[in-house]
């Protein structure tokens, strides 16, 4: 294998900067953030974990008709959201709202959608996060495109897009790398490999040695990650944002970590997975671990963790008067946002729905 070629390989173990201890790993390649990263770091840490939880108590009371959780997740959402610019974007998943709320988004906004109110219930040009993608790995084919028009526009705009382990047998996902590659576009695709697609292991989906590996087919480097600690995700991934924003062209980005918890409320974990699997990832998990690395170093005190804990606190509240608040809704919204210009097809279902509403409020 040529040098060249052989320079697009991810490593043989996943880049590492802190280890589940809290100790950090010295890198060759790769630097921890700035200390005031990490503890900035470590707040959306414990606001996102809040949000998880509090979404997921939202399920059971019937507040939000789903929720596809990142618990033990958090620290790739919150490293996605930190590496990029004002000006860049972000292309989500259904599983990252987290990531979307780091970016700036309200987070009653980003649980819109899993209520089931509309399909995104935020301005996707005001945060520069675009809607959330339920279908797998749609929203690559998009971010491409959209970098694509930067690219001809002469902006100054990277677009991170992010995926599942699952994505990756999609044939977007494949199509999104070609021509992101071809075209030299400024994307870093980020796979979260959480070794389950719903309940499809990570061996029955891909025989490569990795997800990274896949990247060298295409002519772009990957990168494997340790997905459970964020300094190192905030470095690898910023590097990579660093080499689009440099006209390099794309990359691959691997993240290691693990779905805590079942693929969304309406999955049943324990048919696929033991116990004692689940239980052996939350002695890596994310906010533990740059916790106790902050707290050794002595850059994280008890009155900035207590004034992080207050500030999640307070968005689970917001967030919950939010929900329990009915919607109000519109039937004609059903038609108004499908098309520029009503056609008359569209507004002849309208009247009919009027009809229909007319005859059902009918007094007796």
């Amino acid at each position: 294998m040529s040098s060249s070629a052989h320079s697009l390989l991810p490593r043989e173990t996943p880049v590492q900067l802190i280890d589940p201890t809290g100790t950090p790993v010295p890198d060759s390649q790769f630097s921890a953030p700035a200390g005031d990263e990490l503890v900035a770091a470590y707040g959306d840490l414990v606001a996102g974990r809040r949000i998880n939880d509090q979404c997921n108590a939202l399920v059971r009371q019937g507040r939000l008709a789903v929720y596809p959780s990142s618990n033990g997740q958090e620290a790739c959402q919150i490293a996605a959201a930190r590496v990029l610019r004002d000006t860049d974007w972000l292309f989500p998943t259904y599983r990252d709202s987290v990531a979307v709320i780091a970016r700036g988004v309200e987070p009653e906004q980003a649980m819109v959608l899993l209520r089931g109110d509309w399909h995104s219930g935020y301005d996707p040009n005001e945060h520069r996060v675009a809607p959330q993608a339920t279908p797998l790995a749609t929203q690559l084919l998009h971010a491409v495109g959209f970098a694509h028009a930067a690219k001809l526009r002469g902006e100054d705009t990277v677009v991170l897009a992010m995926c599942g382990d699952g994505a990756t047998s999609e044939g977007d996902f494949h199509e999104a790398m070609n021509f992101a590659a071809v075209f030299g576009l400024a994307v870093v695709f980020f796979v979260q490999n959480n070794e389950f697609a719903i309940s499809v292991p990570l061996s029955r989906q891909t025989a490569a040695p990795s997800l990274a590996h896949k990247a060298i087919g295409y002519g772009m480097p990957g990168e494997r990650v340790d997905g459970n600690d964020v300094a190192a995700l905030m470095s690898v991934l910023g590097a990579a944002v660093d080499r689009a924003r440099r006209g390099d062209g794309p990359s691959l980005v691997e993240a290691h970590t693990y779905r805590m918890l079942a693929h969304t409320n309406a999955d049943d974990d324990t048919r696929y997975r033991e116990h004692e699997e689940v239980q052996a990832w939350i002695e890596r998990d994310p906010l533990t671990r740059v916790r106790e690395h902050l707290r050794s170093s002595g850059l994280l005190s008890d009155e900035t963790e207590a004034r992080f804990t207050a500030a999640a606190e307070q968005t689970a509240s917001e967030l919950r008067d939010a929900m329990n608040a009915e919607p109000q809704v519109d039937p004609e919204d059903l038609f108004t946002h499908v098309y520029a210009e009503r056609p008359a097809t569209l507004t002849a279902q309208w009247q009919l729905l009027q009809d229909e509403i007319a005859r059902t409020e009918a007094p007796a």
